[in-house]
């Protein structure tokens, strides 16, 4: 937990601190540059750009904690978090099933080509992850637009008003993500059979589907679980590019047009929330973690289970 809030103090300064890593002054970014130097000091001293760099992080982070205040959006004259709370529903949505498709398809396909491996369904299955990754999210996008929603007609190309408009761009998630899913668990679980306990296990007249759900699943799970919660945070980043293409009024699309048209405050908002679900993803997958293997509990509680 300690080291979670660390790291959520060192991205909201490095956050903070993108507005002055730009080239210029930030009030440039606000005003035209027709505006004369003493008008843009004005507008400097109103919006507090004249006042220590510490001291307007100070401000700018009691503000989040205390009352929700990210900023004023540059571009839109409302509140960062007006902007922000209308759209993470949204993401949370295509994420979230993005996510559960992933794990409901590649556990088992992964786990069935360790059992078959070197079999035509496992080099097959080999053979499409590889192809999966090196295909760009946003081509996959334009191709299941161009098959499905151009040729076919059965789904519609962008929107967000019913479930039938996440289809297309979960699937576009999913097929960016779902290969490293696929060949990790292979992995762990031809890892897992290979140990003694397993043999073991066979040896005392144990069924292959009590070894296989007992012991190879319980432990092969453990590694599987850190990647598909550490998937969260590229799924969000992922749908940056999604969102923009299919017409989703998310974070990503509003991350994307505040980068544009260099809508600061709200790209920092933006970012502060991608870092704080990275850190709550990193706090589910250890707690996942500790109920998978209670050894592993034990330990991170510094052997007080003992």
């Amino acid at each position: 937990m300690a080291m979670g809030i660390l790291l959520i103090f060192s991205v909201s300064v490095l956050v903070f601190g993108l507005l002055y890593m730009m080239p210029g002054n930030p009030v440039d970014m606000v005003v035209d540059r027709k505006v004369s130097a003493e008008k843009k000091e004005e507008i400097a001293h109103e919006m507090g750009y004249d006042r220590p760099m510490a001291e307007q992080y100070l401000d700018w982070a009691k503000g989040i904690l205390l009352e929700q205040d990210f900023g004023t959006s540059t571009r839109y004259k409302v509140p960062v978090w007006e902007l922000m709370k209308e759209r993470i529903p949204r993401s949370l949505n295509l994420c979230g099933w993005a996510l559960f498709l992933e794990i409901l398809i590649a556990l088992p396909i992964g786990l069935l080509c360790a059992i078959k491996k070197d079999s035509l369904f496992d080099r097959l299955t080999v053979n499409f992850t590889l192809v999966l990754t090196a295909v760009p999210a946003f081509w996959m996008a334009a191709l299941l637009i161009l098959v499905f929603s151009v040729w076919l007609g059965i789904l519609p190309i962008s929107g967000y008003k019913g479930m039938e408009y996440y289809v297309l761009p979960v699937f576009s998630l999913v097929a960016s993500s779902i290969a490293g899913t696929i060949r990790l668990t292979k992995a762990e679980v031809l890892e897992v059979l290979n140990e003694r306990y397993v043999t073991t296990a066979y040896a005392k007249g144990l069924s292959s589907r009590a070894v296989m759900w007992k012991h190879v699943l319980r432990n092969a799970l453990i590694i599987v679980t850190v990647q598909v919660f550490m998937s969260i945070p590229w799924l969000i980043s992922g749908a940056v590019v999604t969102e923009k293409i299919f017409g989703i009024p998310g974070m990503g699309n509003l991350l994307l047009n505040s980068i544009i048209v260099q809508d600061f405050p709200v790209v920092q908002g933006v970012l502060l929330i991608i870092a704080i679900l990275t850190v709550i993803c990193n706090l589910l997958s250890d707690l996942v973690i500790g109920i998978l293997d209670p050894r592993i509990r034990i330990s991170m509680d510094g052997g007080r289970g003992e």
